[in-house]
């Protein structure tokens, strides 16, 4: 099995001087590809942090984090870009461009690969949304949109590009139970169809289910994980 995700001795640091606060703490943990994984735990414990380092969407400071091969400690901002072509990443509240209709939200999803054509990107974007069931929703805008629907948008914007990595940022957290577990298992389904591998931060353990592996972080240490 190949490891999509392979953290060593992971720290990470806020601020400056006297100011600099430690938030992770000695990370290690291995996630192979197509591995579904929920990572729990209270809030302010460092799972976002963690997420948000995964997705490169900040530098990694010490340590080792390899995504798919590619080490992020140290990594320049062109690496951190290129590493992201790679992901899907669902925020928490779905993070939606109020002026923008569904599909053009999705279609934000393709807007880092230059090799996809504008059609192109239109045509997957309503394919992706027709996927999610959203097929007749395409020209509405967010504010016309239930949470649920909202949630579907960014499932399908996180998953249009055909991501090795999809990453996911409390994604039930605005949903009742219902809708919550019909969401991740719409994820789950589309991702196992794409053959990703998908990491889901959550208080929720109403979706626990859905997992492969459960991993509990704490005070910004990983308290309980099965190590691949």
């Amino acid at each position: 099995m190949t490891i999509a995700i392979s953290v060593r001795h992971l720290n990470h640091y806020f601020g400056q001087g006297q100011l600099r606060k430690q938030v992770l703490f000695d990370l290690n943990l291995d996630i192979d590809e197509g591995e579904i994984v929920i990572m729990t735990g209270p809030s302010g414990s460092g799972k976002t942090t963690f997420l948000t380092l995964v997705g490169a969407l900040r530098s990694a400071q010490s340590g080792s984090l390899r995504v798919l091969g590619q080490e992020l400690v140290g990594a320049t901002s062109q690496q951190l870009t290129i590493v992201r072509r790679n992901h899907g990443y669902i925020f928490q509240g779905h993070n939606l461009h109020n002026s923008l209709t569904a599909r053009e939200n999705v279609k934000m999803g393709l807007e880092l690969h230059s090799e996809i054509s504008l059609p192109q990107m239109r045509s997957r974007a309503t394919e992706m949304l027709n996927q999610v069931g959203l097929s007749d929703h395409l020209d509405y805008y967010p504010q016309d949109l239930s949470g649920g629907q909202k949630q579907r948008v960014a499932i399908a914007r996180a998953l249009v590009s055909h991501p090795r990595i999809v990453l996911a940022d409390e994604p039930t957290a605005a949903l009742d139970s219902k809708s919550g577990l019909e969401v991740v298992k719409l994820m789950q389904k589309l991702a196992r169809e794409q053959s990703c591998t998908i990491l889901i931060v959550t208080h929720d353990n109403r979706i626990l289910d859905v997992a492969d592996r459960l991993v509990h972080m704490e005070d910004g240490t990983l308290k309980h994980y099965a190590q691949r």
